[in-house]
């Protein structure tokens, strides 16, 4: 598959897992992706998101804040709505990093496997979401019948995923998924 990536779709997979190493995180998770795609600041990709109102650094910014929080997963929408039932998710999240550690809603990584005395890795530097967006980003380009996979593939793949970290932070600075997407196709129909 990866032959078919352009040079900036492959710049952008090394960038994703300099981000990953930095952050001290592995595997490398679709917010890594969509931090490298808007690394590139000249590509279609970057500019359709641009043009919808998104910016690298406020995406990073939402990105480091569910990371720094331990990732739940939930938003300040979905925090917000378990605290008019009662439920404060704070509280929560502190007594379980109380009782099992800072780390312990962190996506858990798998330890390598012992066979025959070496150690092997099992999962990989991509998480499996990662991988989901990676494989999306060749059906994309299949279904727009492109010989190649661009970063602006790669974009489609993180929309289509829809549920990594990536997609979270994009919903919260007020992006709507499909208007992006429906933004990238336009932009390469006029391209093409």
């Amino acid at each position: 598959m990866f032959e078919r990536f352009t040079d900036r779709a492959r710049a952008v997979v090394r960038r994703a897992r300099e981000e990953a190493c930095a952050e001290g995180q592995r595997p490398v998770g679709t917010e890594h992706l969509l931090l490298a795609i808007l690394a590139d600041e000249d590509s279609l990709a970057v500019r359709v998101l641009g043009d919808a109102g998104v910016t690298a650094d406020d995406l990073r910014a939402r990105i480091r804040h569910h990371t720094e929080t331990g990732g739940s997963g939930l938003g300040e929408a979905d925090a917000a709505a378990l605290r008019e039932i009662g439920i404060d998710l704070a509280a929560i999240v502190a007594r379980i990093e109380e009782s099992f550690g800072p780390d312990a809603l962190r996506e858990a990584v798998p330890a390598p496997r012992r066979r025959w005395g070496r150690r092997r890795p099992t999962g990989g530097p991509f998480s499996a979401r990662a991988k989901k967006v990676l494989e999306l980003s060749l059906r994309e380009a299949l279904r727009l019948r492109h010989r190649h996979i661009g970063t602006e593939h790669i974009l489609l793949g993180l929309l289509r995923e829809g549920n990594g970290l990536a997609a979270l932070a994009l919903t919260e600075s007020g992006v709507d998924l499909n208007d992006v997407r429906h933004r990238v196709e336009a932009a390469l129909r006029t391209t093409a």
